[in-house]
């Protein structure tokens, strides 16, 4: 064999292809497991904190997050039933988690058992660096004895053997170790002056052990766990790298193969993380839009215990709905949940004081329900029926206006207002039942007159005037009549005495007039000077009229007319005018009638 040939392709690019592929995928856990609760997480971590095993960074990863997100369910969910119960959320206390220090006790072993581990490997890989860093150096010196090649093969073979052994070394010296390692493999070889069947036989043996990983290589395209076989495939990377050569016309075609088949599981593989990039995405996109729907709800006004029950259901059925999406991208992960978090924290924390607040408010509105229950019962018992009347409806008006209570609570204190309402209103009913008996009586005895009033209207005649008069003083004798009846009665007496009068031409003023005339005779018989006096004070009468009249008179002259409301205010003035100079002519005729009485006397 030349001494100047390459090393060949298979050998160059090996070593290279398996760094690569290992550092080029991201990794994976293995299969999850689904844990239903914090013990068995716990009891899971306390057998890695206690196995033998090396503990597995992305099962403990994976431990550490479903343990706090069942954590953190579990202290929001007893956050709500202390506050669906009415508690106070200022008194709420988290209360210490056992598992939770148990949990953390677990993970500290688990750290420190793998910071421990990982310094016992840092160390193993530059001890095992130095172990083939010696081994490249006797196998240079065997290539620079070539007289003494066939003497050290079997020294040679033993080095191969012990480099076989020796398993990890750092990452970064890795690809040059080796290709210094192969590199004096195939000069020695090329240096070995053995016999061609014993050459041939080596190569043939390295052939059938390439050939097999080369099948089990393509027999990994048929694995239905992707990430099984991508670990599968890192192995026979190493003990194909590990083999020695095959005879120089079969590298090429060996190593090819073996590399199609490597390139089939590491497409594979490289698809499925990005099928799982894609999921996460999907993942992440889901869940920011439950946080943009709580963000939402929190943007709404809650005008009520109503709206803010109705929002809780809303968002603890997003949370539900949280917990089925899985995983979002890494980077994203916690961002995400903690705005999530945020959303629900500061709606829940609005709702406490919301119902903190409504607590207050509660006990101010109850107080204010006992106060008017004192006031009703102060005056159950009363027998003032009209103004106590007044009074408890005042009081119910005022009890409306209060705001709600507890509803338990709030039907309590209805009842016990209730009752004392009830008593005075029975006892008053009870009393008033003759009461009512007598103004039915009353109602037929004014309808009676009436009936007579309206025959008097159609009989006229003379003595119309005295008959009137006598059924006018006969009615207003008559009492009370039933509240709901006086209205009705009333419009009708005035309608018939109203058609009567003008038949008669009898107006109010003439009717005050002549009425004051007859009793001017019984004036005078109270004194000397009783005439004197009525004249004296009608004329006191006259003049505070006449300033009255001059009053509303200047009044008028200061309203604007042009408005409506002007036109209405003027229209009522002119009236109360008309109807005070109707009065100050009364007054006047009064006084010529006493003067024309003491004009007879004299």
């Amino acid at each position: 064999m030349d001494s100047q040939e390459k090393v060949p392709m298979e050998e160059q690019t090996v070593e290279q292809t398996v760094v690569e592929t290992a550092t080029e995928q991201p990794a994976e856990e293995p299969e999850r497991r689904q844990y239903q609760s914090k013990k068995e997480v716990l009891e899971r971590v306390r057998e890695i904190a206690h196995s033998d095993d090396a503990p597995q960074k992305e099962e403990v990863d994976y431990l550490k997050t479903v343990f706090y997100k069942l954590h953190i369910a579990e202290r929001e969910a007893k956050l709500k039933s202390y506050l669906d119960a009415g508690g106070d959320p200022e008194q709420y206390q988290i209360t210490p988690d056992e598992d939770e220090e148990a949990f953390k006790a677990e993970m500290g072993v688990i750290k420190e058992k793998r910071q421990k581990l990982f310094r016992e490997q840092e160390q193993e890989k530059q001890d095992n660096l130095q172990k083939k860093l010696d081994i490249i150096e006797k196998i240079k010196a065997m290539v620079t004895s070539p007289e003494e090649a066939n003497n050290s093969y079997k020294e040679f073979k033993a080095l191969q053997d012990e480099w076989r052994e020796i398993k990890n070394v750092p990452a970064d010296r890795a690809n040059e170790l080796w290709r210094n390692y192969q590199l004096y493999v195939e000069q020695f070889y090329d240096l070995l002056k053995l016999n061609f069947e014993a050459r041939e036989y080596d190569f043939k043996k390295n052939l059938e052990m390439k050939t097999k990983l080369c099948e089990a290589a393509e027999k990994l395209a048929e694995e239905t766990d992707v990430i099984s076989a991508f670990h599968q495939l890192q192995k026979l990377h190493q003990e194909y790298r590990e083999t020695g050569p095959v005879s120089k016309e079969l590298r090429e075609e060996i190593w090819n193969r073996f590399k199609a088949a490597s390139t089939v599981v590491n497409k594979r593989h490289q698809q499925h993380f990005e099928d799982l990039r894609a999921r996460e995405e999907e993942n992440l996109a889901k869940k920011t839009a439950l946080c943009e729907k709580v963000e939402a709800i929190n943007a709404e006004e809650n005008k009520g215990s109503g709206d803010w029950e109705r929002h809780t259901k809303d968002i603890i059925d997003l949370q539900a709905e949280w917990k089925t999406i899985g995983f979002a991208p890494q980077k994203m992960n916690v961002k995400i949940f903690e705005r999530f978090r945020a959303a629900c924290d500061d709606f829940f924390a609005r709702k406490a004081e919301y119902f903190r607040n409504l607590k207050d408010t509660f006990k101010e509105n109850a107080e204010k329900k006992r106060a008017l229950i004192e006031k009703a019962k102060a005056l159950q018992d009363s027998t003032d029926w009209k103004s106590t009347s007044d009074k408890l409806i005042n009081l119910q008006k005022e009890w409306k206006t209060i705001g709600m209570v507890p509803k338990k609570l709030g039907d309590q204190l209805w009842e016990e207002f209730l009752g004392a309402c009830n008593k005075f209103f029975e006892a008053r009913n009870a009393a008033g039942a003759g009461t009512r008996n007598e103004e039915r009586e009353n109602l037929e005895k004014k309808r009676d007159v009436i009936e007579r009033l309206k025959a008097a209207a159609e009989e006229a005649g003379e003595g119309l005037q005295e008959r009137v008069q006598k059924l006018v003083e006969e009615y207003q004798s008559i009492g009370h009549v039933p509240f709901k009846e006086k209205d009705k009665l009333y419009e009708e007496y005035h309608a018939v005495l109203d058609k009567l009068y003008k038949e008669l031409n009898i107006s109010v003023a003439k009717r005050r007039l002549t009425k004051f005339k007859d009793n001017l005779k019984q004036v005078a018989e109270r004194g000397e000077n009783a005439l004197d006096n009525e004249r004296a004070r009608l004329m006191r009468q006259y003049e505070q009229l006449k300033s009255e009249v001059q009053t509303y008179e200047n009044n008028l002259g200061f309203l604007n007319a042009s408005s409506k409301k002007g036109n209405s205010l003027i229209d009522e003035m002119n009236r109360k005018v008309q109807k005070l100079r109707d009065e100050v002519q009364l007054v006047r005729d009064k006084i010529k009638a006493i003067d024309a009485e003491n004009a007879a006397k004299e």
